[in-house]
Formats: structure tokens, C-alpha cells, sequence
């Protein structure tokens, strides 16, 4: 591989910096009668998007491993389901053309999907790792992968990746903070060259929220004095990083509090 001079490379990460730490204001591609596909949309946070997509006029797809749950919702909402494994790049690639087929456009991609983590460091194995890192970070990449070629050729589109407060921090699931940390990444350093064509690119990084993948220890962490959040406060966020018209943030959401985008550090870069 060769690389860029010098030069080249400190601006562009001064570019990537200054866009994660500052936003970078694009056009509002939603319309009322816009297209969201949202996966991991059969309960939780996605069920809730969904249901707020649908409540301002949005055509939207419902994509989930899940087929009586996410067929549930799409009824609710008048819109369509399509079975989809994330982890799997064909999968999301499938679920994109039916959405092009059907529906001619997609304007947002809420790439919610996720499972909490299947092992530790003491408990480790391989197999039970790669079920973790498939979900949670190779099925972000599959759908912002599938996802970009239509909201190009469109002229452009938002996706917001549902990363986690645990990507900002750490957290005792450490191979589920390990992915949510790498979505950031990914977000952060993909917003700039999809601002090009037109594609925003947000994270929405939620603390505690009463979804099924909290169900084992929602009690324990009720009894420590932890608050949980209403999907619908998630589902709140999602619309303000719509709105916001910006791009390569991370969103904080926490129980009783408006998200907020949190700025990463800056680092000066050395030349």
C-alpha cells in the first residue's frame, strides 16, 4: 500500500477531526414521504423509530431476524418487513434492493440491530466472540456498506447507527463496549467521505434503556438506583439527529435527558 505524502495525510485527519468534533451541515434529505429502513426494528428502540417514522409520514421497512415480532410491527405501522440477519453482507444487500424495488427510494437507515455480548476474557471463545462482533459491529458495516450505493445515486440520505454510552466508556460487557467503541469509529472516520455525496452519518449512543437485550439484569440495575429510558426517548433522539442536519456525531442519550452530541477530544497531530 502506498501512502499519501505527508501533507495530504494530516489534513485529512484534521478533516475527520474537525467534522466528529464540529458537525458538518448537510441537506435535510427527509421528506414526509421519505423511506426509512430500520433493522433490529421487532421490539425495543427499533420498534419505536419505526413507530415514530411512520407517525410523520415515512413509508418504513422493518428488518429483523425476528419474523413474528417484526411482521407486527410493520402492520402497526403500514409498513413492510423483510427478514434479515445483519451479520450476514448478502442479507442487508437483499433487504436494500426489495426496499429500491418497492419502495424506489431510502432516505434513512437506522442500523439499530444488536445483542449483548456472548463471552468475557475468562469465559473466552472464538465462536462465542465472532456471535457478538457479527451482530454488533460486521452488521453495521454490512449496512452502511449496502446502504450507500442507492442514497448516493439519489443524491443523498442519513443513517444513525445505534452504538452505546458503553462505546464512550467501558463497561463489564467488554466485547459489546469493545464493538460499540469500533461503531464509533467507524461513524466518526466514514463521515467525511460520504459527506461527498450527500450522506450524513450519526451515532446515537444510549445509557439504560428498557429494551429486551436489558431484560437479565434490568431488575439488578433497578435496585442499584439506575433509571431506564423509554424507547420512545431513543426514538426522540433519532429525530433530533435527523433534524440536526449534521454529520460524524455521537449522541448521548441518557434517562430523563435530552441526547446531546458529545465532542471527542482534540488531539493535536504532530508533523
Amino acid at each position: 500500500m502506498t501512502l499519501p505524502p505527508r501533507d495530504e495525510v494530516a489534513a485529512r485527519v484534521a478533516l475527520t477531526d474537525s467534522v466528529a468534533r464540529d458537525g458538518v451541515a448537510l441537506t435535510d434529505p427527509v421528506a414526509t414521504d421519505g423511506v426509512a429502513l430500520i433493522t433490529g426494528a421487532a421490539s425495543g428502540i427499533g420498534a419505536a423509530v419505526a413507530r415514530r417514522c411512520a407517525a410523520r409520514g415515512m413509508r418504513v421497512v422493518i428488518a429483523d431476524r425476528n419474523e413474528r415480532g417484526g411482521r407486527s410491527v410493520a402492520d402497526e405501522t403500514g409498513g413492510r418487513f423483510v427478514a434479515v440477519d445483519v451479520g450476514v453482507p448478502e442479507a442487508n444487500n437483499r433487504a436494500v434492493s426489495m426496499v429500491m424495488r418497492e419502495l424506489g427510494r431510502l432516505d434513512v437507515a437506522v442500523l439499530n440491530a444488536g445483542i449483548p455480548g456472548r463471552c468475557t476474557l475468562t469465559d473466552f471463545t472464538p465462536d462465542r466472540y465472532r456471535q457478538t462482533m457479527r451482530t454488533n459491529l460486521d452488521g453495521v458495516v454490512y449496512g452502511v456498506h449496502a446502504v450507500m450505493a442507492p442514497m448516493r445515486r439519489q443524491g443523498g440520505g442519513s443513517i444513525v447507527v445505534m452504538a452505546s454510552m458503553a462505546g464512550l466508556t467501558g463497561s463489564p460487557d467488554l466485547f459489546y463496549a469493545t464493538a460499540k467503541h469500533a461503531v464509533l469509529g467507524l461513524v466518526r472516520s466514514a463521515a467525511t467521505p460520504l459527506a461527498s455525496a450527500g450522506i450524513r452519518i450519526n451515532a446515537l449512543c444510549p445509557g439504560f434503556v428498557d429494551t429486551p437485550i436489558l431484560a437479565p439484569v434490568r431488575q439488578d440495575l433497578l435496585g442499584r438506583g439506575f433509571p431506564l429510558a423509554h424507547p420512545d426517548e431513543a426514538a426522540t433522539a433519532v429525530e433530533e439527529i435527523l433534524a440536526a442536519g449534521k454529520t460524524g456525531q455521537a449522541w448521548l442519550l441518557q434517562a430523563g435527558e435530552p441526547a446531546y452530541p458529545i465532542e471527542p477530544p482534540e488531539i493535536p497531530l504532530r508533523t
